[in-house]
């Protein structure tokens, strides 16, 4: 990166810290956006903050500040009994639902890439999402969109043969797919995520030191900067530490950037 740059932003981050909290975070990212991409701000731009839920978190202060929702079915966590009353408070909320399928793995919350036969994958998403479409049609709601979870989303990024039963699924339920640009395998809808820590186009490991960012303000600052690059969503984790707050302070943010919030499916 520019030395120029970074000086710039590391200054902008000081005098920020005098600022209200949603105003310092939009002024941050601005600060921090090369100089040419400034003028792409406006008014009319809009775009989604999604989170994951269903996952034994506070769903309730997600839903206040988020518009669309990753919900669990099953497959890393989630019953009928802890999942119909998320779908509930969604749907009197007006967030909208995605299905947030997995590899069957409880054990390992999703996040351990599994060597699942691609026909046992796909039947697996299958009745996943299909039994989180039945929940949301007792509320008078539907799901939306299909978002893999954990390594099941890293992997579908890589493309193979998971990946081909994952986009096979989502085809026949009729619903998109949310994913990360610029990968070999990519959705109908793309997102960035607002408190984790980028290598690049690519996500850090989890594995590694800085993989999640704490600071509400430097998540905002972050989001308003991926807000720039014409993705439809913005995802905060629900299991994170702070999850309300960074919801919170990424929304007043991007707002305060100009940008209007609303589900992009």
């Amino acid at each position: 990166p520019d030395e120029a740059f970074i000086t710039r932003g590391m200054r902008a981050f000081r005098l920020s810290k005098q600022l209200p909290r949603a105003l310092r975070s939009a002024r941050l990212a601005t600060a921090l956006r090369p100089p040419a991409a400034r003028s792409f701000m406006t008014g009319t731009k809009t775009v989604d903050l999604n989170a994951d839920a269903g996952e034994g978190f506070d769903d309730e202060g997600l839903f206040d500040y988020v518009t669309s929702a990753n919900l669990a079915c099953g497959g890393h966590i989630g019953t009928p009994e802890s999942l119909a009353p998320v779908v509930a408070m969604a749907a009197k909320k007006g967030v909208v639902v995605g299905a947030q399928v997995a590899y069957d793995d409880w054990e390992g919350f999703g996040r351990v890439t599994l060597d699942t036969d691609p026909a046992v994958l796909h039947a697996q998403v299958l009745w996943q999402a299909g039994a989180l479409q039945a929940l949301c049609a007792g509320v008078g709601t539907t799901v939306k969109y299909l978002k893999p979870h954990g390594a099941l989303y890293h992997t579908v990024l890589q493309g193979g043969p998971q990946a081909k039963a994952v986009v096979s699924a989502a085809e026949i339920l009729g619903l998109p797919l949310l994913l990360m640009p610029g990968h070999p395998q990519t959705g109908q809808y793309t997102e960035g995520f607002a408190e984790r820590a980028y290598d690049g186009e690519h996500l850090r490991s989890r594995d590694l030191p800085g993989a999640l960012i704490h600071d509400a303000d430097e998540a905002a600052a972050q989001a308003v900067m991926l807000a720039e690059k014409n993705i439809n969503s913005i995802c905060v984790h629900g299991d994170s530490p702070g999850a309300v707050a960074i919801a919170r302070t990424t929304r007043e943010a991007l707002e305060a950037a100009g940008w209007s919030l609303a589900a992009f499916a």
